[in-house]
């Protein structure tokens, strides 16, 4: 059984999954298994991708009757894994050819239920930044994780991200379990949700200051089609469901993670307002009050983290790391 599966949403990434494919079979750690979802586009990618599987045992390909996107792709990719650690890359980007070997000895020598390591990104020129985080490698519990994100203001790939992470299979599912039962398509916001009902049922996590993934500028990506009309009522639609959702599983939690999960609504109400304002509203009184809306908004987001904080000092937590 392969330790690790690596995941590929894969939709009209023709010009680049060659790269990502590579950056996968030339892992050092060679123990894996490689999953593309072909999300039903309309270029050469699945035939890319079929030729590296003729080469490679460990690659397979798993057909979408639809267009899902990418959360419900992930999740096929998930329910046809074989390991028990899975990660995901997206076939615009690549990995470092040892994010597998490091990953897999963290969990090993840490028993924690998520690793997340740091990310490049890389920019037409060639040119890269390192991001993320600059802590050094340290493995904090739940609370001492959430007060690193608010500290953060859940900005960086702490928590927005799920490229730079390796999780626990079976407790992806049980946090996942009704998404699995039918496949709804978010354009937006995707990776927030996963990862709060992910943390939510963790214990530990385990931070590496060690750059494995590489997030490369693709000007063809969904995510910078800002001026589909279409596309952008679509993800405002999304925002709106991914806070219900988070709203609906912080219900019955403790205090702390009860006001984490309204910070992160706030968050996803900010980008709301702020599509609705650019892109879809001319009318001078109605953007007057998306400014007010939003003003209202970063006050509750203000109150809500200094309380959270305040619940997380009392406990100490902000001085035990």
């Amino acid at each position: 059984m392969p330790q690790i599966s690596i995941i590929l949403p894969t939709y009209n990434v023709e010009l680049y999954i060659a790269r990502a494919l590579q950056s996968c079979i030339n892992q050092t750690f060679k123990d894996i298994e490689i999953i593309i979802v072909d999300d039903c586009g309309n270029d050469k990618s699945i035939e890319i991708a079929k030729e590296y599987a003729k080469k490679d045992e460990r690659i397979k390909i798993i057909h979408n009757e639809k267009n899902l996107g990418t959360f419900a792709s992930r999740n096929q990719g998930v329910l046809n894994s074989n390991s028990p650690y899975i990660m995901f890359l997206d076939p615009d980007d690549y990995l470092e050819l040892n994010a597998c070997e490091v990953g897999i000895f963290s969990f090993n020598q840490q028993m924690s239920d998520l690793v997340i390591f740091n990310f490049k990104m890389e920019q037409e020129d060639k040119s890269t930044t390192n991001t993320c985080f600059s802590m050094q490698n340290i493995n904090l519990n739940i609370n001492q994780f959430l007060f690193l994100c608010i500290s953060e203001h859940l900005s960086s790939g702490f928590f927005n991200s799920m490229v730079n992470k390796i999780y626990k299979k079976k407790l992806y599912i049980d946090s996942l379990e009704s998404f699995f039962k039918h496949h709804k398509k978010i354009s937006i916001a995707e990776d927030v949700l996963t990862n709060f009902l992910y943390f939510k049922n963790s214990k530990s996590i385990y931070l590496i200051n060690q750059a494995l993934y590489c997030y490369c500028f693709n000007p063809y990506s969904i995510t910078r089609e800002k001026r589909n009309i279409e596309r952008i009522q679509n993800s405002v639609k999304d925002l709106i469901y991914v806070a219900n959702e988070i709203n609906l599983a912080s219900k019955q939690v403790l205090k702390e993670y009860f006001l984490f999960s309204q910070i992160i609504i706030c968050n996803l109400n900010i980008h709301k307002l702020d599509l609705t304002y650019k892109y879809l509203t001319k009318n001078f009184l109605k953007k007057l009050a998306l400014k007010l809306k939003r003003k209202v908004v970063k006050i509750k987001r203000k109150k809500y983290i200094k309380l959270a904080k305040d619940i997380l000092k009392e406990a100490n937590v902000s001085s035990s790391f």
